[in-house]
């Protein structure tokens, strides 16, 4: 079958171009052909992903298929679906994202439920929250809509993603984040104390950078993803922070990568925080870690 747009006599149908495109990606390796193939097609259709299997004999125009063959081959270039489309799901909801930004992922999902859980059993009067790395704000839309008495401060050193996060922010109706540009290595938060600190900060060690999937080293910004040392210079520099700015028995979560969890537990008890609990991902690997700041310092 010739490829879309190459054959003026070639009559593309919704289920022909699913049916080409999924074979297309899968022969090329790619993971989630059909999946990939359909969202892109709904995409440029503007059609939910149930629709499409409701109009498999629609014909499409010859502008329509441009359109999708421009974005198949961004895919076919190893550019994440989700830049592609514009927006992913995080939590039931959709978050925008574009390529200032982290796209969102299940393991981060964890960090999301841990957070929340956390705020319900504290109770309304002590559900401050500080989040340090917002990037498209879906951790702190979460937060704000699962827990909607949490106040939560999101800072993010890159104005771009701030920007990102402010639309999506907007778009769900949160008045309860505050959004704040600070480096946590240099801008000080004014005295402010807060009852949780929660954060998935660039914990990719700058050896492992350059061996990550295209989709991430070649798309996704390095600056959310590395921290161009050995993996834990942010990590550090959060607990390090949590000494001041984390009120007694308040918590400190973290998302970490699937080798830190030794280091980082040490780190954390160094620093004096107790009740150390790991969170296990989908595949098993201890991925979000919680703790306390004690009562007395």
């Amino acid at each position: 079958m010739a490829q879309p747009g190459t054959d003026s006599a070639q009559q593309w149908t919704v289920l022909s171009l699913l049916q080409w495109g999924s074979d297309y990606l899968k022969a090329k390796g790619f993971d989630e052909s059909r999946l990939t193939v359909d969202l892109i097609l709904a995409h440029v259709l503007s059609l939910p992903r149930l629709g499409l299997y409701l109009q498999f004999d629609r014909p499409l125009t010859a502008d329509e298929l441009l359109r999708f063959k421009a974005l198949f081959k961004r895919r076919l270039a190893h550019e994440p679906l989700q830049y592609i489309i514009g927006e992913t799901d995080f939590m039931g909801l959709r978050v925008r994202v574009t390529p200032d930004v982290l796209v969102p992922r299940p393991e981060t999902e964890l960090l999301a439920e841990r957070a929340i859980e956390d705020l319900k059993r504290r109770g309304p009067g002590s559900q401050s929250v500080l989040e340090i790395g917002t990037g498209s704000g879906n951790l702190a839309i979460a937060i704000a809509r699962f827990v909607p008495t949490a106040r939560v401060l999101s800072i993010d050193v890159s104005a771009p993603a701030l920007a990102v996060a402010g639309e999506n922010l907007r778009s769900h109706g949160i008045t309860n984040v505050d959004l704040q540009e600070a480096d946590v290595f240099s801008d000080g938060l004014g005295g402010r104390t807060f009852d949780m600190i929660v954060s998935n900060p660039p914990y990719v060690s700058l050896a492992e950078y350059a061996e990550l999937e295209p989709e991430v080293r070649d798309f996704e910004p390095r600056l959310a993803t590395t921290d161009e040392a050995d993996g834990l210079r942010v990590i550090r520099r959060i607990v390090e922070l949590s000494d001041t700015a984390l009120d007694p028995g308040g918590s400190l979560l973290l998302e970490v990568a699937y080798d830190q969890s030794r280091a980082v537990a040490q780190l954390l008890e160094q620093h004096g925080l107790r009740e150390i609990q790991w969170h296990d991902d989908h595949a098993g690997i201890p991925r979000v870690v919680s703790a306390q700041r004690g009562a007395v310092r």
